[in-house]
């Protein structure tokens, strides 16, 4: 896939005040600091274009980028900052599984992971969520570039047989660094086949119920 286009189109805390859901939608979302605006930066290869920070859980809202005008990456906010109040974090946790959840057009949740951690209980506690409500997702190694190829290697391993326990089938997975662009032709590669099965949602009876 070529990145032509990538344009910020909204932030929002309101679901109901999304954009239209006429697109495929893919959300990107991991512990606070795993990398997550270098890893969209790099996959649109638009420096910039999320904006990236030193101080972790700054994103606090839902951002919308339009993809060569075909499909959407979706930034959400980090979960598990410590820092964070509890009343936040609870009030982040809500909008984010309501959107989650309820979104029509969301075709994937892309799980980012630090791949230099051993499996964090957070991390796999949200997967097995994902599980549960049927979202279907994918897994991001994140910073491959920090350490050797072996560690890297040895927990995805980890990782991968800490999920065995709740998935029969271990969801797809990607090993990333967004300095070196490693992975990003993987990525595109798997958003354009879902893109090619998309189907348009039919939104008719939730504007009647809204009318």
């Amino acid at each position: 896939m070529i990145i032509k286009s990538a344009t910020f189109i909204c932030s929002n805390t309101k679901v109901s005040a999304l954009p239209i859901a006429n697109m495929p939608e893919y959300a990107f979302i991991g512990r606070s600091n795993v990398g997550k605006s270098s890893l969209i930066n790099m996959l649109v290869n638009q420096h910039g274009l999320a904006k990236t920070s030193q101080r972790p859980g700054k994103t606090q809202l839902i951002n919308h980028f339009l993809i060569n005008e075909k499909w959407y990456i979706v930034d959400l906010p980090g979960y598990g900052y410590a820092k964070v109040s509890k009343n936040s974090r609870e009030k982040w946790e809500k909008f984010i599984r309501h959107y989650i959840t309820k979104r029509e057009s969301l075709q994937c949740v892309f799980v980012l992971i630090d791949s230099r951690l051993e499996p964090q209980k957070i991390d796999l506690e949200f997967c097995c969520w994902l599980g549960e409500c049927q979202i279907p997702f994918a897994l991001i190694f994140t910073k491959a570039d920090k350490q050797s190829a072996v560690k890297t290697d040895q927990n995805v391993a980890q990782f991968k047989k800490s999920l065995s326990g709740w998935f029969e089938e271990i969801p797809p997975y990607v090993i990333t660094s967004a300095e070196k662009a490693q992975g990003r032709d993987e990525v595109l590669h798997f958003i354009e086949q879902v893109n090619h099965d998309f189907v348009m949602p039919d939104l008719s009876a939730k504007e009647n119920s809204q009318q």
